[in-house]
């Protein structure tokens, strides 16, 4: 139970030396680590938890309960069978995660949120007073032009880096 507790402490201290996590759970008691993004204006944690699955993790990300609902943790219980070398893993795996979220777009909810927030009621933009709706098919446009230009960029600096 030793064990357990020391690689709650290393991922924990691991975390918060990203800068971008507070940490919820308590030291003592049963080994996990419950943490929150400080800032999730550009991303959650729902979209962590998504990304660390394709390097094999499995951590869940949920709401709290009643009176709590705004609050977003991910958790980790540490088990028996959970290194240290896994704890060095998971940390060098979720700053890896924050990295490609950071060269992301703003989730698209949030835009749209924003954009339907700007626009007015049914996702349309105002021109002198009168409401104009974007069709299917503007919006795709819209969309897949972004992606292109996102994709060549991702491109243009993995050739950068390579050399």
């Amino acid at each position: 139970m030793e064990n357990c507790h020391e690689n709650a402490m290393f991922l924990r201290e691991g975390l918060e030396r990203t800068g971008r996590f507070e940490i919820v759970s308590k030291e003592i008691g049963v080994p996990l680590v419950a943490f929150s993004l400080k800032d999730n204006s550009r991303h959650d944690e729902f979209e962590i938890a998504e990304m660390l699955r394709s390097y094999g993790w499995i951590v869940p990300a949920y709401t709290m309960p009643a009176d709590a609902q705004h609050i977003t943790v991910l958790r980790v219980v540490i088990r028996e069978d959970f290194s240290r070398t896994l704890a060095e893993r998971l940390v060098l795996d979720v700053t890896k995660v924050l990295h490609e979220l950071d060269n992301l777009p703003v989730r698209l909810h949030a835009k749209s949120t924003a954009v339907v927030e700007e626009a007015g009621e049914g996702g349309s933009g105002r021109v002198n007073g009168t409401f104009l709706k974007k069709t299917e098919i503007e919006t795709q446009r819209e969309i897949t032009t972004y992606w292109k230009k996102f994709v060549a960029n991702k491109k243009k600096n993995n050739k950068n880096t390579i050399c």
